[in-house]
């Protein structure tokens, strides 16, 4: 494809979760592509098994599984957080901390109980993201973002989903949830990796393989 032709370009997002569809959306609004969540596809398709141990391996093996069963190219993430007074956990298993189909609410409140007594000092974490984008040729891109913060002693803000109430940006003064989403995409792990990837994506539609 010759540089400069914006041929609209579908990507299926290995996600049933509309928040970070809509940061990915709002990330890549400057790219021609079309992002279809796995809601919107309007069949029930196989969940991807997340074996992996590691953020890049599950962000492969989902992405890799989605393309499989669609036809189309499929971009997934694995994100996490990472609390250095819990040796890193929860990790990859930030989703389902407080248990497999635990609410965000549940797994806030269990890493809470986790850090009691911790000393402000000791409570750093961030917040890590890895994307996986995959073409039904097989090409894999990925790229990688990380969000520094420290972990709270109690919820402030309304705004994002997961743990953004209780990661407190020391250098803005606020939670993931007390801020915008247009600053959140920004300076989140995720809006991190978003922007590292999408310049990988543009050269690779022109066909510039130098990535």
């Amino acid at each position: 494809m010759a540089s400069g032709t914006r041929r609209m370009r579908e990507i299926i997002v290995a996600t049933t979760n509309q928040g970070k569809v809509k940061e990915l959306a709002m990330a890549l609004a400057n790219l021609p592509v079309k992002l279809i969540s796995l809601t919107e596809l309007g069949e029930k398709l196989p969940e991807a098994e997340e074996t992996g141990e590691t953020f890049l391996a599950n962000a492969v093996l989902k992405a890799t599984h989605y393309a499989l069963c669609t036809g189309k190219a499929c971009l997934a993430d694995d994100s996490g957080l990472e609390v250095d007074a819990l040796d890193g956990a929860p990790g990859v298993y930030s989703a389902r901390y407080a248990g497999m189909g635990a609410t965000d609410a549940e797994c806030n409140k269990k890493l809470l109980a986790n850090l009691v007594g911790i000393e402000p000092n000791k409570r750093t974490a961030r917040f890590r993201c890895v994307l996986a984008y995959i073409d039904p040729d097989g090409t894999l891109l990925t790229a990688e973002g990380v969000c520094e913060g420290v972990i709270l002693t109690e919820a402030k803000g309304h705004g994002g989903f997961g743990y953004d109430p209780i990661f407190y940006i020391t250098k803005l003064g606020k939670t993931l949830a007390e801020i915008a989403p247009e600053e959140k995409n920004a300076l989140s792990h995720r809006g991190q990796a978003v922007q590292n990837i999408g310049p990988k994506l543009m050269r690779y539609y022109n066909e510039d393989r130098s990535y």
